[in-house]
């Protein structure tokens, strides 16, 4: 798919590609000539040897990584990059979330700074010359309790003030968005009613990765996979071994030798702490799993997305028509990706509460992505007490909705050595001056 988009012109520009040559290279025709001759496809991205430094190395090479890399070269003409990878591009979180997009969150920080990434992925498709698939289907959280939709009451004001389109709906106005869903009081948990945020929806996140990809390599910056970070290298710090406050970084060393750079950011999910840790950056965060599933296709149905806090369940259909499910982060720390029985029969359970009529459907597959959560649910952005090194990490389950708002201010951060006003709310200091910014009530199920 993302060999095809190229036919348009060059990866991320707008601009028609220069010369037949180039045309020919990746229009459709082209492509399907190549294949029949046995020919390889032209890539999507340069394969580059690994040089010995560079302006700023990115630890992570998923959409929060590659954003960053791709609005340091488009914003600040900063294209001496390197994202580096320890297995291949989208390989982490970013390639194993359930597309889910939306800005109706609970605090005015957190409102405004998903807004933002919302206005980004809307306008991707022209920006980066990639069909990322959006759409804008709209997003609902069921309330099956009192307490749940004075929730959603408090979250529909915070919206409105920040002038999102959200608002709460009682079920007759449920059963005309998502007519599938049981709205009467025979569940256990009947629905009351349900937070509606129209300008939600969901997104092809392969789509999204290689996009950013695409359009970063196009700049100069460098793709580097299969490239695993050992240590940060660090000097001057207060801890024993030289690393920690006060410390400057000083590059990386990695499975294929030693880089040196003057800013290193941490992008990971999952091994977060674990980077941090090579820096002698302590966080705050611990990391737990977050199963998913997708049933077999079936004429779409549900034409929104559906969230039920009190049932730890989120649901959407494609446009392939299978249904993709979510649900809460499982209850220990654990890097442990595999899928489980307890998650698929709470999981089947939980839906069927909602929709009894998919009762035949077969589930295909399921799969884990891990999640990194900080005590009030909100991320860590920003500059970290080693000179160099910075950090955007902790995103719980709300990662993949925040990658181009997070490049985008990540970029600045690194470009003007001073933290932008957006992200400001998420610098590590909030933890030692009880500033939290608490993102518990907007999280898409009970966590």
């Amino acid at each position: 798919m993302s060999l095809a988009n190229s036919a348009s012109g060059n990866p991320g520009s707008g601009k028609p590609a220069s010369g037949n040559k180039a045309s020919a290279k990746y229009s459709l025709g082209g492509l399907i000539s190549r294949g029949a001759r046995g020919q390889s496809w032209p890539r999507v991205w340069r394969d580059v040897p690994l040089k010995k430094s560079y302006d700023v190395i990115i630890i992570g090479g998923g959409v929060h990584g590659l954003a960053t890399a791709y609005y340091l070269a488009t914003n600040h003409g900063i294209t001496n990059v390197a994202v580096l990878d320890k297995s291949y591009l989208g390989s982490g979180g970013s390639g194993r979330n359930t597309a889910i997009v939306r800005s109706n969150y609970l605090t005015p920080e957190g409102v405004a700074f998903y807004d933002r990434s919302l206005d980004l992925y809307n306008s991707m498709s022209i920006d980066l010359n990639i069909n990322v698939m959006f759409s804008e289907r709209g997003h609902m959280t069921l309330a099956h309790t009192d307490s749940a939709l004075r929730t959603m009451q408090w979250r529909a004001e915070v919206n409105k003030l920040q002038n999102i389109d959200s608002d709460v709906i009682d079920p007759s106005e449920i059963k005309k968005l998502a007519p599938s869903l049981d709205v009467s009081d025979a569940p256990r948990y009947p629905i009351l009613g349900a937070l509606y945020h129209p300008p939600g929806g969901t997104i092809r996140h392969d789509a999204v990765v290689w996009g950013y990809a695409r359009a970063a390599d196009h700049r100069g910056v460098e793709m580097q996979q299969k490239t695993e970070v050992l240590d940060i290298l660090v000097e001057g710090g207060d801890g024993p071994d030289g690393k920690g406050q006060g410390g400057t970084v000083k590059g990386v060393r990695t499975n294929r030798g030693d880089i040196s750079a003057p800013i290193v950011v941490n992008c990971t999910a999952g091994w977060a702490t674990l980077i941090a840790d090579m820096a002698g950056v302590k966080l705050p965060i611990y990391t737990r799993p977050l199963q998913a599933a997708v049933t077999e296709p079936v004429k779409v149905f549900l034409p929104t997305v559906v969230v039920s806090g009190s049932l730890h369940v989120y649901v959407s259909q494609t446009d392939r028509g299978e249904l993709v499910f979510g649900a809460s982060v499982d209850p220990f720390n654990n890097y442990n990706v595999r899928g489980s029985l307890e998650f698929t029969e709470e999981l089947a359970g939980h839906v069927l509460e909602l929709m009894p009529g998919i009762s035949r459907m077969r589930l295909l597959r399921q799969w884990a992505g891990l999640c990194d959560m900080t005590p009030d649910y909100s991320p860590v952005m920003g500059f970290t007490p080693v000179d160099g090194f910075l950090v955007d990490v902790g995103w719980g389950t709300y990662g993949f909705k925040a990658g181009p708002v997070s490049g985008e201010m990540m970029a600045e951060c690194i470009a003007t050595r001073s933290t932008p006003k957006l992200i400001a709310p998420f610098k590590l200091e909030r933890f030692l001056t009880g500033e939290l910014v608490g993102e518990k009530g907007a999280a898409a199920v009970g966590h």
